[in-house]
């Protein structure tokens, strides 16, 4: 499997952990590779951010 594959996967697991509710400390790629520890923090946010509720102001 090459790395473009592995990148979506990091970042569609990030975004299922942020719909699970599961904290951003759960990030399974801490110490080996930081492209795919960017990649799962990416779809984290980026869930969260959609699951927000909307600023009123």
């Amino acid at each position: 499997m090459g790395f473009r594959e592995d990148a979506v996967r990091a970042r569609e697991a990030g975004a299922a952990a942020a719909v699970a509710g599961r904290p951003a400390t759960d990030c399974p790629h801490r110490g080996d590779e930081p492209l795919l520890r960017s990649a799962w923090v990416r779809g984290y946010v980026a869930a969260e951010q959609q699951l927000a509720p909307p600023d009123p102001s």
